[in-house]
This record gives C-alpha cells, structure tokens and sequence, in this order.
C-alpha cells in the first residue's frame, strides 16, 4: 500500500476539481413545442401589396395629383390610349355620371362639394335668410338688362331715360345692400352668437346671392319666400 504525504499534489488535484457525481450537468435548450394545428412558416416576411403590384408592373410607383388641369387632361388621355373602345365609352360614361352626381350634391349645399364660401351652418342660415325674404335689390339683374337693351335703341330720349333708371336703379341697389347686410349680420348674431363669420364678408354674401334671381342660385334656396327658418 503507498501512502501518499498530506498536501501532495495529487490531493491539491483533487480537492480543486469536483467528483464526476458534484459537476453540474450541461443546460440543454428545450425542445420547441410545435402547434400540428399551426401551419408552417414561409421563412420570410410577406411582401406588401404595393411591392407585388410594382413587381407584376401595376404599379410604377407614388402617384401624386396632378397640379394643372393640363398636367390632368395628360394623364387622363395616357389613361385611356391604353384602354379598348368599350372601356373608353365606359370610363367617360362613369366620369360624367361622377361629375353630375357632384353637382346635384353641390346644389342641395352639400358642404363636401360646395365652395370654401358656402360651407358651415352659418352660411346656411344667411342662405336661407336670403331665400325667404323679398327686397328691392332681388330685381337688380332683370332691371340691368332691360337698361342695357334699351342703350342698344338708337332713340336718345329712350336712351336718356334707360341711363336716369339706370342711377337710379344703382342707388336703390347702394341702399338696399347695406340695409341687408347690417339685417343679415344681426340675424346671424342672433342665432350663432359665438360665431365670427359676421361683419362686411357676410353681409357682402348675402348681397351677392341676393342680387342672384332664385333659379340662378348656387347652391339652389331650400325655402320659399315667407318660410319661417
């Protein structure tokens, strides 16, 4: 039996490294557990719709509107140099199908389509303020054309008489708008008192439309004269 010194190496040895029974065991990544349900993956990400219409040549890239009615006009025709007659007929079919509808939706006072001018409910209601009353400024455009086809009469006393109308015709035109324009103005205070839709742009409104005869109004009155609104 050889007897081994306290302190050999062979101790130091094994006192510094541990018994097979004391290393710990090496960490084993789990297995991942897998749906049977879940479908397996395509290992790459799906590409956008717009990546698989510039690919198949639908798509060229971002399409900007167009900044004139020129630049508009080339586009439209490019668009249909490649189409076939029917789809021509059809487009342009669809196209003023769109623009009638817009303009029908523009003359009920669609806020959508109508100009930046007419839009709110302010406006609204100095249109229909309009609408429902009479006033002498309402026959300024038949009168106006009277004038001018009795200037085309070569008789200077008709014609020294259509000018006399004519001054006079322009004045009342003076009077009455300012008159309606401090009404309206009120009336409008009246209803919407935080508004800031007031002063001359409104009352300038009101005369513009007021001077309109009533078929020729743009958006068309929803009211009759004497409705109460």
């Amino acid at each position: 039996m050889k007897l081994r010194a306290f302190g050999s190496r062979d101790d130091e040895n094994q006192q510094g490294s541990p018994t097979p029974e004391a290393r710990p065991e090496p960490e084993t990544p789990e297995a991942e557990v897998v749906d049977p349900r879940k479908p397996a993956g395509k290992g790459k990400p799906t590409p956008k719709r717009r990546d698989q219409e510039r690919a198949r040549g639908l798509r060229q890239g971002p399409v900007t509107a167009p900044v004139t009615r020129k630049e508009a006009r080339e586009r439209r025709k490019a668009a249909e140099a490649s189409m076939s007659k029917e789809e021509r007929k059809a487009n342009r079919a669809a196209e003023r199908a769109a623009r009638e509808e817009r303009r029908q939706l523009m003359m009920e006072g669609d806020d959508r389509y109508v100009l930046s001018r007419d839009r709110g409910e302010v406006r609204r209601f100095a249109r229909d303020w309009v609408d429902t009353h009479r006033r002498l400024i309402n026959f300024f455009m038949p009168l106006a054309l009277f004038v001018i086809i009795f200037q085309l009469i070569p008789d200077p006393t008709l014609m020294m008489y259509s000018q006399t109308l004519f001054l006079v015709l322009i004045a009342v035109v003076i009077i009455d708008g300012i008159l309606l324009g401090r009404t309206v103005n009120a009336a409008v205070r009246e209803r919407f008192p935080d508004t800031e839709d007031t002063g001359f742009g409104m009352g300038w409104y009101a005369v513009m439309r007021a001077t309109q005869p009533r078929m020729l109004r743009t958006p068309k009155p929803r009211v009759r004269p004497g409705d109460a609104i």
